[in-house]
């Protein structure tokens, strides 16, 4: 059963340090070293400063950054800048936002679940995961023994029975407001009425937990705690045992999965009608005049196996949809039929690996993943790739069926836009 806790966090007292959003980051891996450089003049007390503290010139070995980030962090303790909440709580968290024209509100609240290791309960992983990132987060965790970043959860609750208790809650509080780089509007309330929390957390024991963004960091909170066990370093109370955690139900209506279009290099210098004649077995193929008149029919079909493929050799772009998925039986044959039904699935196994490098066999392809129509639009008219991949993203039904069945999709097959940003609160062991 998921074990989801309320706790007693720790959040800068904005009487030192003035607006939240001076001090909020979003998530180290989409920090770029110019927006690096920013952060650390926003605010001396900016959370990157500890959650992706940088290198400097006069380092004497990789180990000096995570130095420097556990001396700030126990200093901003020591100092007051960081203070303890005074009861455990779990922290209401919504974020307003805008995409193409429509207006979100995505709801859920920050708590702490207890670690289980993937497979061996109720919290199941939709991605892989890489070697060098959970490196990086164990010798952070090593030295700040904290989650600084939560993890993104999601679970069913049509019913809405563990979240309308804690909205019903802050009816009457005022939240903490921070607005980030992007326009968006993070709203915080702690809540610690003993009954509510009861409530939620109850909600929830017997309910599975999908993770949909912070794989790695979920991961590292397991192999932490489980180096702490083998030195015999961790009782069972101890905060080790737990992860910080952001809970979204998956009726949300605020919740928006965003495309990851792929834009390709590598390959020849393709015309629209090479690819057409290297699809056509498999599609049905139609010329459409533009990327944004083939993504206004993608969108509007909202099918998994429709593509808009463009070729910025000479500026054409189709529609393709999938007529014969039948070789993908063969080219994914450990997969579920779930995982090979997937848009990403499609068009990574059957369209770029089977049907067009196996017409240019001298194709060696690598991406480039962007998510806005104009990024799409600027590379084609630059002409930095080969072809442009529109694809529609995965539902939410698709990370749980497949989630389920403890695989793990294709990377990149999901965008949970905004991302969950680091400085709201912190859970420390």
């Amino acid at each position: 059963m998921a074990q989801v806790q309320a706790f007693s966090g720790l959040r800068y007292d904005l009487g030192q340090v003035g607006d939240l959003s001076d001090v909020i980051a979003p998530p180290y891996d989409v920090i770029d070293p110019a927006f690096l450089d920013r952060l650390y003049k926003q605010h001396p007390c900016n959370v990157v400063r500890v959650d992706f503290n940088r290198p400097e010139s006069d380092d004497a070995g990789t180990q000096d950054r995570y130095v420097r980030a556990e001396k700030f962090f126990r200093q901003w303790q020591k100092e007051g800048v960081l203070i303890r909440e005074h009861e455990d709580a779990l922290y209401v968290y919504h974020q307003e936002f805008d995409w193409e024209g429509k207006h979100y509100v995505r709801k859920g609240f920050l708590g702490r679940i207890k670690l289980e290791e993937f497979g061996k309960g109720t919290v199941f992983p939709h991605e892989q995961t890489l070697s060098g990132p959970k490196q990086d987060r164990l010798d952070l965790m090593r030295a700040t023994k904290a989650n600084l970043s939560p993890v993104f959860g999601l679970y069913p609750d049509p019913e809405n029975a563990a979240q309308q208790p804690l909205e019903d809650a802050i009816l009457k509080l005022t939240p903490i407001v921070a607005k980030d780089h992007l326009g968006v509007i993070h709203k915080l309330w702690p809540v610690t009425d003993r009954a509510v929390i009861n409530k939620v957390c109850a909600s929830l024991a017997d309910k599975p937990i999908f993770i949909a963004d912070g794989h790695h960091r979920y991961e590292t909170a397991c192999n932490y705690r489980n180096e702490l066990a083998a030195k015999g370093e961790i009782t069972e109370s101890s905060g080790a045992n737990y992860n910080l955690m952001m809970f979204i139900g998956m009726e949300d209506p605020g919740l928006a999965i965003l495309p990851t279009h792929r834009l390709v290099s590598g390959l020849p210098n393709l015309k629209i009608e090479d690819v057409r004649a290297a699809l056509e077995k498999n599609f049905s193929i139609e010329a459409v005049d533009s990327a944004e008149e083939a993504w206004e029919l993608m969108s509007a079909d909202g099918a998994q196996n429709i593509f808009g493929l463009g070729t910025p050799a000479d500026g054409k772009w189709i529609l393709a949809r999938a007529t014969d998925t039948s070789p993908m039986a063969t080219l994914a044959s450990q997969q579920s039929e779930e995982w090979r039904g997937l848009g990403v699935s499609l068009l990574h196994k059957l369209i770029l690996d089977h049907l067009i490098c196996g017409r240019f066999p001298e194709a060696k392809p690598t991406f480039k993943f962007v998510h806005l129509m104009d990024e799409v639009l600027d590379s084609v008219k630059a002409k930095t790739c080969q072809l442009a991949c529109l694809v529609n993203p995965a539902q939410i039904e698709h990370v749980r069926d497949i989630a389920s069945k403890l695989e793990k999709m294709p990377p990149k097959s999901t965008y949970f836009y905004p991302k969950l940003l680091t400085g709201l609160v912190f859970h420390t062991h």
